[in-house]
């Protein structure tokens, strides 16, 4: 698909990246990034880093809702997370690996800030603060996705799907009324179920009157009894 390329107007006074973690660089070692980054919009649905790419760009993702996925030798997408505005979405390898281990591609039309990695490795060998702030995102980045993984997989089928729909719900949408942006395919990629479970589940939570389904949009009805699934089942 192709990609919109936008050189869209830097404010490297409000710009998040300067609150994330360039209070550790000089003035104009920001001004300098935020001087050369590119800011790329992408459609729903179209590919944001491909597997196997070269990696040349530090990659953060400033709006939207993106899935993180690697490819197994069966073709089978295995979801590792979702990524939220104010994470970065090429954290995971760019210090470890040459080319992108997993793909990453828009759940929402987003916005991406795009930075040259020789620029990010210049600053982090000559900067211990900068270098330990990288370290410690790639720790936090990587220590959710483990206690994401390890708290899916100890639920049954019915604790899964609760989970998900309150993820959802509470650190994606800040509502119990919302338009899923997944699949029922991509929500069994993730859970690690077969899509007929996800179908059958939902179904049941509907019947239940614990959820409302239209279509893509999901309402929780009862969030006291969903909470009770996903901790008990």
């Amino acid at each position: 698909m192709t990609v919109t390329d936008n050189m869209l107007t830097c404010n490297c006074e409000g710009c998040e990246l300067k609150s994330l973690f360039f209070e550790n660089v000089s003035t104009l070692e920001i001004e300098s990034i935020c001087s050369r980054k590119v800011e790329r919009e992408y459609q729903k649905g179209e590919i944001i880093i491909r597997e196997g790419a070269e990696i040349h760009e530090f990659i953060y993702l400033k709006s939207g809702l993106v899935k993180l996925y690697h490819s197994g030798s069966n073709s089978r997408e295995q979801i590792i997370c979702f990524a939220l505005p104010l994470d970065f979405v090429s954290l995971l390898s760019i210090f470890s690996e040459k080319r992108y281990i997993y793909s990453v591609a828009a759940l929402e039309d987003s916005i991406t800030c795009n930075i040259k990695m020789d620029e990010i490795i210049s600053i982090a060998t000559g900067n211990g603060r900068f270098a330990l702030s990288l370290i410690e995102k790639v720790n936090k980045a990587t220590d959710r996705i483990i206690l994401d993984f390890l708290e899916v997989k100890q639920k049954r089928l019915y604790g899964r799907i609760a989970y998900i729909l309150l993820y959802f719900a509470k650190s994606i949408y800040k509502s119990n009324s919302f338009d899923l942006p997944v699949s029922r395919k991509e929500i069994a990629e993730y859970i690690g179920m077969t899509v007929e479970n996800v179908i059958r589940s939902l179904s049941d939570l509907r019947k239940d009157g614990i959820i409302k389904i239209f279509g893509p949009k999901i309402e929780i009805v009862d969030e006291g009894k969903l909470a009770r699934i996903a901790e008990l089942s």
